[in-house]
């Protein structure tokens, strides 16, 4: 049985349909809390450096003030949104409520690029360190492909074990990654290896100041390396049906893991520069353990490299979290093929997981193979995919920003548990901030691959969901609370099929 609406058309699934894809509640604040720093934390050991020498310290400090007063409106944005769509699909669901079916398709697309990219480029720099440490305790190292294969079954088989232990992990790997970053701090200042010379090491053009050695033109430049130190903290909703009281703590706990990213990263910002120096910075694959070495005796290099490691295995297993459950909720819907939402006895999604790490591999190789027959330096291909990741991040954050402001007008009878103390405004900032880097990515040469690789994505994914998707579409709990008009909210208290009496019985 089948009914179009939307331009979509539903269909009736099968008895037990929702049970062989059914979620466990197990987090409370901490975990969620847990989960937002752990996915973010490792832009704080590897990534934003990239950008560094092309702006300068200030030029690049001015990109970082940009990016979080867009994170900031942002998050204050999605935990209304969230706190009134308690579903898993995140940012799928918030843009599916606003702009129908397709609108929810390019942003649950925009996710997919985003998590899947940004595991590949945590686990692109894990294995950086992770060969470090190798090579300092035993000798030797593994080809790169090797360790990203190790890390990905090996976090892909922790996810799988539930979402209970994976909470759990993120609490104490967060811990012990910041407990990390503050030894960092500690050991500069007590060793004296912080010196404020070093922040302004870059030769300015003629005509600019040490400030902004190349003037203001590469502050828009290097903003998507700024991101990195935040990427991924918007991830939360995707949590909500794990949950235990997702209205009251992913708005809370989101805000909270954001200060505490804050202050790392601006520390991080200032102390492992003014260590390294922003010249030296920028073509570092290992910034902080190249600080460390700068530091202490060489002996030590081998358990530095496993303290740095640490923060990047953080980041591993929150947005692996993150690609399963948004693979997940899009595959529940009927956007994507419903195999990949099946759960097993531990209620993950396992398929999910195990799909976007065989996407990650691939995608890392390709980019290596082909960086190196370009005769690319190492950190080039690394910088490739993190494009990819934060061109697709820009893309899920302007069409977030856009269904805000749609919701509040569309659905003002939906209950709001929290409200975002910007509002309307505070979404148009982070809108138009997303926008303008979106616009900046199109005028640099050096993004060019990033945007051809998206580019290709969208286009075979709209052809698949024009020709296929949108007519196997399912009455998931985002899809229920669209067609409800914002009235049919929490789905483990109302059900997973609310609405299919009012939608096909009427036939």
């Amino acid at each position: 049985m089948t009914d179009t609406v939307d331009g979509a058309t539903y269909n009736k699934v099968e008895a037990g349909y929702f049970e062989k894809r059914t979620l466990k509640r197990s987090a409370g604040f901490w975990g969620i809390w847990g989960l937002g720093v752990a996915a973010v934390i490792s832009g704080e050991f590897s990534g934003w450096n990239l950008g560094v020498s092309d702006a300068g310290f200030g030029g690049m400090a001015i990109a970082v003030v940009i990016v979080i007063v867009m994170y900031f409106t942002m998050l204050f944005s999605i935990g209304e949104m969230a706190a009134a769509l308690p579903h898993t699909g995140g940012a799928y669901s918030f843009a599916r409520a606003a702009m129908g079916p397709w609108g929810g398709f390019i942003t649950g697309l925009a996710e997919s690029i985003e998590y899947v990219v940004t595991t590949a480029v945590v686990v692109y720099f894990a294995a950086q360190y992770a060969n470090g440490a190798l090579l300092a305790f035993f000798g030797f190292q593994t080809p790169r492909w090797v360790m990203w294969v190790i890390l990905y079954v090996a976090f892909v088989a922790v996810n799988a074990l539930g979402a209970a232990i994976g909470f759990r992990l993120a609490i104490v790997v967060s811990i012990m990654s910041i407990a990390i970053l503050a030894v960092f701090v500690i050991v500069a200042f007590a060793t004296g290896s912080f010196h404020l010379a070093n922040l302004w090491n870059v030769k300015p053009d003629a005509g600019n100041s040490i400030f902004l050695p190349h003037g203001f033109g590469p502050v828009l430049l290097v903003i998507p390396f700024a991101m990195w130190f935040f990427l991924g903290i918007e991830e939360l909703p995707l949590a909500s049906e794990e949950t235990k009281n997702p209205q009251r703590d992913i708005p809370r706990a989101g805000i909270v893991a954001l200060i505490t990213l804050l202050i790392c990263a601006v520390a991080i910002f200032i102390v492992n520069t003014g260590v390294n120096g922003a010249k030296q910075i920028q073509i570092s694959t290992q910034p902080l353990l190249d600080g460390f070495d700068l530091m202490v005796p060489k002996s030590l290099a081998g358990l530095l490299a496993v303290f740095a490691l640490v923060g990047l295995l953080a980041s591993l297993q929150g947005i692996m979290f993150a690609y399963g459950r948004n693979l997940y909720s899009l595959s529940r819907a009927g956007y994507y093929p419903k195999a990949l939402s099946v759960t097993g006895k531990r209620q993950t999604p396992v398929t999910a997981l195990v799909v976007g790490a065989v996407i990650g591999i691939v995608l890392l190789i390709v980019v290596d193979r082909t960086a190196a027959i370009g005769g690319a330096a190492a950190n080039i291909a690394g910088s490739v995919v993190l494009n990819i990741a934060i061109w697709g991040a820009v893309v899920s954050y302007i069409m977030q920003m856009i269904s805000f402001v749609i919701l509040r007008r569309r659905f003002p009878n939906a209950k709001r548990p929290y409200k975002s103390p910007t509002g309307v405004v505070g979404a148009v900032v982070a809108g138009v901030i997303a926008a303008v880097i979106f616009v900046a990515f199109l005028f640099n040469p050096g993004y060019q691959i990033a945007i051809a690789a998206i580019a290709i994505v969208y286009v075979v994914g709209l052809l698949l969901f024009a020709l296929i998707g949108r007519k196997s579409l399912v009455l998931s709990p985002e899809e229920e609370f669209a067609l409800s008009g914002g009235l049919h909210g929490d789905p483990q208290t109302e059900g997973y099929d609310a609405m299919e009496a009012e939608i096909f019985d009427q036939k």
